[in-house]
């Protein structure tokens, strides 16, 4: 099936590796630009050689999200690279999981940085080209732990807050031939999750209350993110997507 992005230019943030790194090879296998763009600067680039070694269009800027400066010079080189924005990725972010009495400001402040101020700031700035064009994709990876985790209370905290964006902006920029949505993975086997020394048994634990008895790859959530980037999503706007094997609880 052609999705209709063939050409078109995505910014998947949070891309060096895992998730994010499935999400723009399935962009760029379906004929789009994609600018792979990480904090992490040597992963970043391997990413985005690797995925060049491939034969798909690829560019990489090296920046932090949440600093205004760092996102207007990622949309400025995007645009200066491939004529423009057409699709963005809010994926960036990670856990820094404890009990809420035990929670630090800067544990609850580094979750809301990177995952909403973030967003925030990367969505500002390309939302003038995507109303210029009169069209554009929104797609907000949030969570299952958007419904509530224990021990992350700021992680879940961000990922609702990513999905409230979202349908605001659905009402909002509709008018202008923009959709926005949300992805809500599950438990998805990813280097990160990997290197927790608890590893086997959330694995375990996962699939264990998941209908669909496997866990979850990152090309499961990349798949979603195609579709609703594609042509064929287009009148699919303030939705959430749950990749999580029948897990919602």
């Amino acid at each position: 099936m052609d999705l209709g992005i063939k050409g078109k230019t995505a910014i998947v943030t949070g891309s060096a590796r895992g998730l994010g790194k499935a999400m723009a090879r399935r962009l760029a296998l379906e004929g789009a630009n994609v600018v792979v763009t990480d904090i992490n600067s040597e992963l970043a680039q391997a990413t985005a050689a690797q995925l060049k070694a491939e034969g798909l269009s690829i560019h990489c800027v090296v920046g932090d999200i949440t600093q205004a400066q760092d996102v207007q010079r990622l949309v400025d080189e995007t645009c200066a690279t491939f004529g423009s924005v057409h699709i963005l990725v809010n994926n960036a972010g990670f856990p820094r999981d404890k009990y809420l009495v035990k929670m630090s400001e800067e544990d609850w402040d580094l979750v809301m940085n990177v995952m909403l101020k973030g967003a925030f700031l990367i969505t500002r700035a390309v939302m003038p080209k995507m109303i210029e064009q009169g069209w554009g994709r929104i797609i907000n990876i949030s969570s299952r732990a958007h419904l509530g985790n224990p021990t992350q209370a700021n992680y879940s905290a961000a990922k609702a807050g990513l999905i409230g964006m979202a349908k605001a902006l659905a009402q909002e920029e509709g008018r202008y031939g923009i959709t926005a949505n949300c992805v809500a993975p599950g438990f998805m086997d990813t280097e990160m999750v990997q290197a927790l020394p608890t590893y086997e048994i959330i694995k375990e634990r996962a699939v264990q209350t998941q209908p669909i008895k496997r866990a979850g790859q990152p090309d499961d959530v990349a798949n979603a993110v195609a579709f609703l980037a594609s042509e064929c999503a287009g009148f699919i706007s303030g939705e959430v997507i749950h990749v999580s094997g029948g897990r919602f609880g």
